[in-house]
């Protein structure tokens, strides 16, 4: 994320979320200062007959550091529906024209992942009646998709279970002790809307959920909006619960310019 961080300072690190029985209200912590970088101007001929708007969306959107072929590389990445089907990434929105927002959780037993699901559930009307096919993708096995699924819950029809983070691989989403733990951008979900939100969101949570494969759990996520193979916006989550400003994401969809903060 193109942005400059002051150090933090945080008296009770990130990783005592889940020790938080159940989820109490969250450490004190002194938050990180932001600064914006530049903005970047770019046309985006979504809608050629719509009045044309500017959106400010994050710096953390641009798609300069990924290739022109990603959608190509994409495609050939074979992951799971929820109920256990194989299916080709190329096979989840129409490669052609098709809009579609591609929500990267992290571990489908991860509290802030259950967070960003209730959250894009919320969103997922508006999306569709904008055209826009909303994905939901997840690390670990159809069974824990389901576990989310079932308890939250969310609908199985656009969720997607990628055991082996083979996309997550394909889009250089970030990895890591340090990421996932004390990342400065993680701060945020200790936020009291954020917070509260989560707390909601973690009411039939079960950490059955978790893959089998606990190295995953240190994998971060990701959003990306693809128009056919075009990339639109990419972003990648600095740390555990740094999720893309999903309010950005959609103006992107219903935009025909976007200023890039």
């Amino acid at each position: 994320m193109a942005i400059t961080v002051s150090p933090p300072t945080i008296t009770s690190s990130f990783s005592q979320l889940s020790s938080l029985s159940p989820f109490q209200s969250p450490p004190s912590l002194s938050y990180p200062s932001f600064s914006s970088s530049p903005t970047i101007t770019r046309p985006l001929n979504l809608y050629p007959n719509r009045n044309n708007r500017t959106v400010v969306v994050p710096k953390a959107s641009s798609t300069t550091t990924f290739s022109p072929e990603i959608a190509d590389v994409l495609g050939e990445v074979n992951i799971f529906t929820a109920s256990g089907d194989s299916v080709m990434f190329n096979e989840l929105w129409d490669q052609s024209e098709g809009i579609a927002v591609v929500a990267l959780l992290r571990h489908f037993g991860c509290p802030c992942c259950w967070e960003l699901a209730s959250t894009l559930k919320e969103y997922k009307a508006r999306f569709e009646s904008a055209g826009v096919k909303l994905i939901a993708i997840g690390i670990g096995e159809p069974k824990k998709a389901r576990i989310l699924a079932e308890r939250l819950p969310f609908p199985l029809d656009i969720l997607y279970a990628d055991p082996e983070r083979k996309a997550y691989d394909v889009l250089g989403l970030y990895y890591g002790i340090g990421r996932t733990f004390f990342n400065p951008a993680s701060a945020k979900v200790l936020s009291r809307s954020r917070f509260e939100a989560l707390q909601k969101a973690v009411k039939n949570y079960t950490i059955e959920a978790t893959p089998d494969d606990r190295g995953s759990v240190l994998q971060q996520g990701g959003m990306f909006v693809f128009k056919g193979k075009e990339l639109l916006y990419a972003w990648k989550d600095e740390g555990t619960g740094d999720h893309a400003p999903l309010d950005d994401i959609f103006n992107i969809c219903c935009s025909t310019k976007v200023e890039i903060a």
